[in-house]
């Protein structure tokens, strides 16, 4: 007897995955900026700590707003557009059965079991079939704005804390190297991670991560320079 083969997507793990990897990555990238933009300006390493927490409770603040923001309004269309939606199925059945198979023939079922299949779905779960197959709107993929703040926050609260500590147990001489050189290895490792989970190439996600971020630390390097030494 064959055993059940059961398939293992990652598609579910869309938003969640989504929000962390920037949290984190921003966390990462703008602490870390934050902390080598005011080492570089020779200022005191408790004032480098300062402005760290400071841009880690404001970034962590700004991410769960900002995603909650963003993605209610995603959740918010998605819900005029479903509830538009159940109204036609009330007022017009007939043209939205004729909707749902013209999408199916286009997908390469002829036209009479296209029919045959809209049929059958919408007796089952019309708004359902609907939602899935006419808006794109599913289980997996649908906005979770409380979710994605949370995930956002914690993950950014996280990257920011690796830049910070490190600051932290380094000695002012060595401060700005020394934050670059593992925050990049924190990048890489978080892009590896990302990219694992999405079931992407690990070395390109990894690279793509941490060549943006080596760009954001180098040029907040460069202000905190010119505007120290202009001071």
């Amino acid at each position: 007897m064959r055993s059940l083969h059961l398939e293992q997507h990652r598609t579910d793990r869309i938003g969640w995955l989504r929000a962390a990897v920037l949290g984190a990555n921003d966390g990462i990238v703008s602490t870390a900026s934050l902390v080598v933009g005011v080492a570089a300006s020779h200022a005191a390493t408790s004032e480098v700590l300062v402005a760290g927490v400071a841009g880690l409770v404001a970034g962590a603040m700004s991410m769960a707003a900002g995603e909650y923001v963003s993605v209610s309004s995603q959740a918010d269309t998605e819900r005029a557009d479903l509830e538009r939606e159940r109204q036609e199925l009330v007022t017009d059945s007939q043209s939205e059965h004729e909707e749902l198979a013209a999408i199916y023939v286009k997908r390469g079922l002829d036209a009479e079991l296209a029919k045959q299949v809209a049929a059958q779905l919408m007796a089952h779960d019309a708004l359902g079939a609907h939602a899935r197959d006419e808006l794109g709107i599913s289980e997996m993929t649908t906005a979770r704005p409380i979710q994605a703040a949370f995930a956002s926050a914690a993950t950014f609260a996280v990257g920011a804390a690796m830049p910070l500590l490190t600051a932290l147990v380094t000695k002012s001489a060595f401060l700005i190297p020394v934050v670059i050189a593992t925050s990049i290895l924190f990048l890489a490792l978080l892009g590896g991670f990302g990219a694992h989970a999405g079931g992407a190439p690990v070395v390109k996600g990894a690279f793509r991560v941490t060549f943006w971020g080596a760009l954001a630390m180098a040029l907040t390097a460069g202000v905190g320079a010119v505007f120290g030494a202009a001071v």
